[in-house]
Formats: structure tokens, C-alpha cells, sequence
């Protein structure tokens, strides 16, 4: 007993002592000279951002950071001129990130203003212009899909924004943008509302031979023997390239149910990838006849028994992953754009008259 008193008194002693000596009054720090104006970030809308909704008025969430060397003052943001909101008390003086959603943007540009202004009355500002685009009305007889690439992945009949696998890019299109493939990078969707008794594709392409064979466009199902290695080709599409000497050869497979189809054009569906050219390629599917396209050429087409979709829920662009891997058709390092996709197979002239109005 006597030692746990011994104890007790001692750390009332050792905690009495430390108040008394030990800790040391708050002290005030001369930050130093005010130098710097404050350095304004936007990080969205980025310039150039383009909102599709199908909505014609939508929120937005502007996101910003704001950075100074002694204290920020105030901040205001500024939408085509008008103030449409403003801070002057903040946690943390010397940088404030902040993500400010505003109600109503309506269709067209409008420009972005963040303003910062610091103790010292130094101020700085940020501008970026964006736009939201009215919503996307087909242009074309049962079109169901379009995906222009326009610096996102969002497809513009359902707006709906693709699982992005790995980090595709951007690069200059025949109109606007157009995806830039890369290593292990891919885009899918979900197939819904997309599978019918009838299907058409068409994009344009632009061929990258390294790799020297990947996956373009694939509808699959599963393939529960392979798994890990997918090739289960009895359902469903697969849109793929593999090199044919110098050249690239674009080849359709597409399963009926029971076996799969083979429409291989041979040389008349070779691509030269050396020369940079843009091409546009096409698949045409109806229940008996089937066709591929290139340029509005047709390099191969003939009958068979018809598509069958049982299983096949996911939409692969630009690579075979993961229905389609098991020959190695991986990611493709091409450029693709202006990719659609129709509910009934195209004929010659239809897919020639999206040539003339696409073509630069």
C-alpha cells in the first residue's frame, strides 16, 4: 500500500513540476513580409469542358484550391460575370480547397471567374471556359449509340459515362478529339437497350501496329471453362485486327448460338499502318447476313445463321478484355472516333452516306 502512495505523490509532484517548468507560453511568430499574391487553381470545369446532360438546366461542382504565403482574405467566384457566390472565414489561412455546386447552368459557353485576395490587398484570378451542349438527339435512323470522344467517354444517347480501364487518352480526331489507345487501357459499357435482332457499328480508325494484334469491338459472354483466358466465341461479336505481313487485317467473328461465323476479307481488309491514315470501318448484322466494310467497301460479307446475345452484357472498345483474350487480342494502341451503333444493319449506301457527312 505504502509503495502506491509513494507512486501517486510522486507523479502529483512530476505533473506540478512540468506545469511549472516545462511548458512554455504560446508565443507569437512574425509570418515574415507579405510577398506573394495567391495562387488560384481550378481543377473543374477544366477549359474547354463540355457538360452533356439530358437535362437543359444542371448543377455543377466547382471544385478550386487557393494558396497564399501569409492569409488568405476572401475568395469569390464569378460565373459570366455575375457573383454567384463568396468566403471569407476559413480553416486553414494559407490554402482553402473547396468544391462549390451551383444550381442552374443552362445550355451554352460560359466562362468562370475565381477571384483571391490576400491581407496585404494583393488579388489574383483564375478563367476558364466551358460549355454545356444540349442534349444529344440521334441523327440517324436507329442510331442507339454514340460515343464522340470529345475529351471524355461519356456516350451521348443514355449519357452514360464508360468504365475506363487502365489510361486511355486523348488525340486530334476526324471531328474534335478521338481516344488514343494505351497499354492495358480499355473502355466497356453495358450492353442494355444495345442487343437486337439487327446490329450495325461504324468508327472511324486510325491504326497503331504495336501492338501487332488487339481487340477493336467486342460483345462476349463469359467463359466459364477459361476464366482467366477468355474465348468462349459462341455468342456475340469480336471486332479484331493481327498483323498480315506489314499490314494490319481486320477480321469479324460473330457466334450464332451453337459455333461462330467467320467474315475475313483477306488483303481487301488490310490496313497500312505506316501511313497515319484515317479509315472508316463498319460491321453490318442482320439474322442472315452479315458484312464488314472499309471505307464503304465492302471486303467481306455472306450468310449465316444470325447473332445470338445470351450472356453477352458487356461492350469491350479498344481492346478484346476481357471477353475476347485468350488469342492475345489485347488493348490496341489506335485511334478510334465517332464510334455508333444502330439497331438494324446498315446497307452500303446508308453506312456511304456517314462517310460524306463525317468525313473532313
Amino acid at each position: 500500500m505504502k509503495r502506491y502512495n509513494l507512486i501517486i505523490i510522486g507523479l502529483i509532484f512530476f505533473i506540478l513540476g512540468c506545469t511549472d517548468s516545462y511548458i512554455d507560453e504560446i508565443i507569437a511568430v512574425d509570418p515574415g513580409p507579405d510577398t506573394e499574391a495567391p495562387e488560384v487553381m481550378i481543377n473543374f470545369p477544366l477549359e474547354g469542358t463540355l457538360i452533356r446532360v439530358p437535362e437543359e438546366v444542371t448543377p455543377i461542382n466547382i471544385n478550386f484550391e487557393v494558396v497564399d504565403d501569409i492569409e488568405i482574405e476572401s475568395i469569390k467566384i464569378l460565373l459570366d460575370g455575375n457573383e454567384i457566390a463568396s468566403f471569407n472565414e476559413f480553416l486553414d489561412f494559407r490554402r482553402v480547397v473547396k468544391i462549390h455546386t451551383y444550381e442552374t447552368v443552362g445550355n451554352g459557353p460560359h466562362t468562370l471567374v475565381i477571384e483571391a485576395k490576400d491581407l496585404s490587398g494583393k488579388s489574383s484570378s483564375k478563367t476558364v471556359s466551358f460549355e454545356k451542349v444540349e442534349p444529344y438527339t440521334p441523327i440517324y435512323d436507329d442510331e442507339i449509340f454514340y460515343l464522340p470522344f470529345d475529351g471524355d467517354f461519356m456516350e451521348l444517347v443514355s449519357t452514360t459515362t464508360a468504365n475506363v480501364q487502365g489510361s486511355p487518352g486523348f488525340a486530334n480526331g476526324i471531328s474534335g478529339t478521338a481516344y488514343d489507345g494505351a497499354n492495358n487501357a480499355y473502355l466497356t459499357f453495358p450492353t442494355t437497350g444495345m442487343l437486337n435482332n439487327e446490329f450495325s457499328a461504324v468508327f472511324w480508325y486510325n491504326v497503331n501496329g504495336d501492338p501487332n494484334r488487339a481487340g477493336i469491338l467486342v460483345i462476349g459472354p463469359p467463359d466459364t471453362v477459361n476464366p482467366n483466358n477468355m474465348n468462349n466465341r459462341s455468342n456475340g461479336f469480336r471486332l479484331f485486327r493481327e498483323a498480315a505481313g506489314s499490314m494490319q487485317r481486320v477480321k469479324l467473328n460473330i457466334g450464332n448460338g451453337t459455333a461462330d461465323n467467320w467474315f475475313d476479307g483477306g488483303a481487301a481488309a488490310d490496313i497500312d499502318p505506316s501511313s497515319g491514315d484515317w479509315v472508316h470501318i463498319a460491321i453490318s448484322m442482320s439474322q442472315s447476313n452479315a458484312a464488314v466494310y472499309i471505307n464503304g467497301n465492302v471486303v467481306r460479307e455472306g450468310s449465316y445463321p444470325g447473332v445470338e446475345w445470351t450472356g453477352c452484357d458487356i461492350l469491350s472498345i479498344g481492346s478484346g478484355a476481357p471477353r475476347f483474350t485468350g488469342w492475345g487480342h489485347l488493348s490496341d494502341g489506335s485511334l478510334i472516333d465517332e464510334l455508333r451503333i444502330f439497331s438494324k444493319a446498315l446497307s452500303q449506301s446508308e453506312i456511304q452516306a456517314i462517310i460524306d457527312a463525317e468525313k473532313p
